[in-house]
């Protein structure tokens, strides 16, 4: 038989739930109807998904598909939504992605300025990482991307947008913040330290062995703010985040850490709406933001 997305599907519900009547219930099908499409597979392709009878337990073949099935079934909802966004979208479509640090600054004023020009545009925003940002310009999911450092993409139009620095990222009322002296590099690392994936971007070896001891990585930006918060932990990030953190934290150059993160502005040059996105980009670039 051919394998068909549905098929994939169920098993992907069945694989996460680990039993077939929640599964059942959340594709809106019967138990009998679910276990069937799970044999058809197996008998497709002459192996196992699952150990045992129940399923709960995936075989190592099972774990493979699983993974591999459920980035095919996300790719082809996302795919859905695209077709189904730009079917509506008689007023054009603009997509913009960014990193969480800079979607702050820049959304809400894009918003207020491209819906006022263009009443009836369709616009989605979306805030990820870095690498998730390249990829969805590379992909054609993104007409205006917004990342950290440079990277050639073809047919992409990329533009310094911004840079700020690094600096310490601690509660207000945190030892460090409230010394006369700006905190050195080894003031930083010296106590509780949290690394993140902007350090990343630092390129200063001794920063990146001093936070090499780290024990602690958080990826989330918020739940970063969340531990700093506590008085129990410090971080390092760029100066803009800082601006939209909340007043129980505070922002502090470190004397001898003066590397700073440059922003870029992507722009598709092979997107649907192409004047939309320039006329966007355009309006970014006039913003004063850093």
């Amino acid at each position: 038989m051919a394998l068909k997305i549905e098929t994939l599907r169920c098993f992907c519900v069945v694989a996460q739930t680990g039993n077939l009547v929640e599964a059942a219930d959340r594709l809106g099908r019967t138990q009998s109807a679910v276990s069937m499409t799970l044999k058809q597979l197996e008998d497709h392709l002459g192996k196992k998904l699952f150990e045992g009878e129940r399923k709960n337990r995936l075989s190592a073949l099972g774990q493979q598909v699983f993974e591999t099935a459920l980035k095919q079934v996300r790719q082809f909802d996302q795919s859905v939504l695209d077709i189904e966004a730009a079917a509506s979208a008689e007023q054009g479509l603009l997509r913009i992605v960014s990193v969480p640090s800079v979607a702050a600054l820049v959304f809400p004023s894009v918003l207020a300025h491209m819906t006022r020009s263009h009443p009836g545009l369709k616009i989605e925003l979306r805030d990820t990482d870095t690498q998730q940002v390249l990829d969805a310009l590379v992909e054609g999911k993104a007409d205006i991307g917004i990342a950290s450092g440079h990277q050639a993409l073809n047919n992409v139009r990329a533009v310094p947008l911004l840079q700020d620095r690094f600096g310490l990222v601690c509660a207000a009322d945190h030892p460090l913040i409230a010394r006369p002296d700006p905190p050195s590099l080894a003031d930083v690392t010296s106590v509780p330290f949290i690394r993140n994936a902007l350090c990343d971007l630092i390129q200063s070896q001794r920063f990146l062995d001093a936070i090499a001891r780290a024990d602690v990585t958080v990826h989330n930006t918020h739940s970063l703010i969340t531990m700093v918060r506590t008085g129990d932990w410090v971080t390092v990030l760029p100066q803009t985040v800082a601006e939209f953190i909340p007043e129980a934290t505070a922002f502090r150059p470190i004397s001898d850490l003066s590397h700073q993160r440059q922003v870029y502005l992507y722009v598709s040059e092979r997107t649907r709406f192409q004047s939309l996105a320039d006329e966007a980009a355009e309006f970014i670039l006039s913003q004063s933001l850093g």
